[in-house]
């Protein structure tokens, strides 16, 4: 029996748009405007964008490579460019198994804005107080059926789009879905920009004021912004190596990935302009944590014209940047048994939105019927434990890995990876760039591993 023909996208627009959906996701639509403010506005910014050039795109240029010139999923690609060394192939499994810890809570949260799309939709969320309005989320969080029910409506989602097929699913879906959320991105700046007061948060997103760092600790500053360029594009568990795997070779890979960085950044910076001027407008901590989106925002909907349709709007471009992830995970999972097993798109698509939901229950759970686990002590749930392993652990060691893989002589080596990303029109990679991605860029993802165990355990 032959080889299963390898699937490919139609389109150059839907491998950028496919990219740029598992880039964009929660991480830019609500931790890059919190911590921006929290670090300082319009500086932070800077720096972010300086480490997201330096860092995480060359990288993600590996990832493709890696995809491109194996034309495997993860689990397989190392040991197809690298047969002599057989130990690489065992980051292909665990790489595999860290898509499943990210979807084990990352579905969850998702859950949350179908949840408060529907919410402010039918009219639950208007006319609350604001002790009601906390009160809803927390109804929320303690009902492990409600919380079930919206995580399978997210698993049910990503799956059923993955079982679709490739281009007729996937890539038609993501297309919709990213012209959607750009459009309500656009519709929302209008509407955010235009509010009394708004031109504090402008300035205080837009114009840098290098004090803000010094207030917070120079490297602690720069420790954020390394940190959210490295994980913004979520580098290192091949899920951006799955889409190079499924493109031809006409177009070179860093002028496909500045593009996909680009879409990526400028989510994150529309985000922005999102919320810090309706936070300023309605004088509103815009460093409010986690209860920001769900319980600061749906009071200010409440006090705007139309505040329930701005409220649907604002839960539903929310949606769409979780579901953009969600489905490329999805997809970066199922291709694992489609390679390593040899099985249909169908019974992969259902086996991984199955398992996804019983594993993601968990971290439901931990939240109300589990609550006393506390992995970190008192306050720390399920969720906190996942994004641990996957944040501070599988991500940083992954892209550490595929830089190792990429420019030594123990593994796939610098020519062939040249020679891979810089095929077809477009730009090329800088040849000066080996010094700095051999011995330079791995000492900082080990800074960034190192760092995230001194924040979490000693500091």
């Amino acid at each position: 029996m032959g080889e299963r023909k390898r699937e490919s996208l139609g389109s150059r627009i839907g491998f950028i748009f496919l990219s740029a959906g598992c880039a964009i996701g929660l991480g830019n639509v609500w931790r890059f405007p919190f911590i921006t403010g929290q670090y300082g506005g319009a500086a932070f910014v800077l720096m972010y964008i300086l480490f997201l050039l330096l860092l995480a795109m060359p990288i993600m240029v590996m990832e493709f490579a890696v995809g491109r010139a194996s034309q495997k999923s993860i689990v397989k690609s190392f040991t197809a460019l690298c047969p002599q060394h057989g130990v690489w192939s065992l980051w292909g499994y665990v790489a595999w198994a860290g898509n499943y810890v990210l979807m084990m809570f990352y579905t969850v949260v998702t859950g949350w804005m179908l949840a408060y799309t529907w919410y402010s939709a039918s009219g639950r969320m208007t006319g609350l107080s604001p002790d009601e309005v906390g009160g809803a989320f927390g109804a929320l969080l303690s009902s492990p059926g409600a919380l079930a029910f919206w995580l399978a409506l997210a698993v049910l989602i990503g799956a059923a789009v993955c079982f679709s097929g490739l281009r007729g699913g996937v890539e038609r879906v993501t297309k919709v879905m990213m012209c959607g959320l750009l459009a309500i991105m656009f519709a929302l700046v209008l509407r955010s920009v235009t509010l009394p007061g708004a031109a504090k948060g402008l300035e205080f997103y837009l114009k840098p004021d290098f004090g803000h760092l010094v207030e917070h600790g120079i490297w602690t500053s720069v420790y954020a912004a390394m940190g959210q360029a490295f994980f913004t594009l979520s580098i290192g568990i091949g899920s951006m190596a799955i889409f190079g795997s499924y493109i031809g070779r006409d177009r070179s890979l860093v002028g496909e990935s500045m593009i996909v960085t680009a879409l990526d950044t400028a989510v994150a910076i529309t985000a922005g302009l999102i919320i810090f001027p309706a936070c300023f407008a309605y004088g509103i901590n815009p460093g409010a944590g986690p209860g920001l989106i769900f319980v600061t925002l749906p009071n200010m909907f409440n006090h705007l014209p139309q505040g329930r349709f701005w409220s649907a709007l604002f839960f539903l471009f929310m949606s769409f940047a979780a579901l953009s992830t969600v489905i490329a995970v999805f997809e970066n999972i199922l291709a694992g048994y489609m390679d390593n097993f040899g099985w249909e798109r169908g019974k992969a698509a259902v086996v991984t939105g199955i398992s996804v939901f019983l594993l993601a229950l968990p971290c439901a759970f931990g939240f109300n019927i589990w609550s006393g686990f506390q992995p970190f002590g008192e306050g720390s749930m399920v969720l906190d434990l996942e994004d641990f392993i996957v944040s501070n652990n599988l991500l940083p060691i992954g892209a550490l890995i595929y830089l190792l893989f990429c420019v030594t002589r123990y593994g796939w080596g610098w020519e062939k990876f040249i020679e891979e990303a810089d095929m077809g029109a477009g730009l090329k990679v800088p040849s000066f760039l080996r010094f700095y991605l051999t011995y330079i860029a791995p000492f900082i993802v080990l800074i960034i591993l190192a760092t995230g165990y001194w924040e979490k355990f000693i500091k």
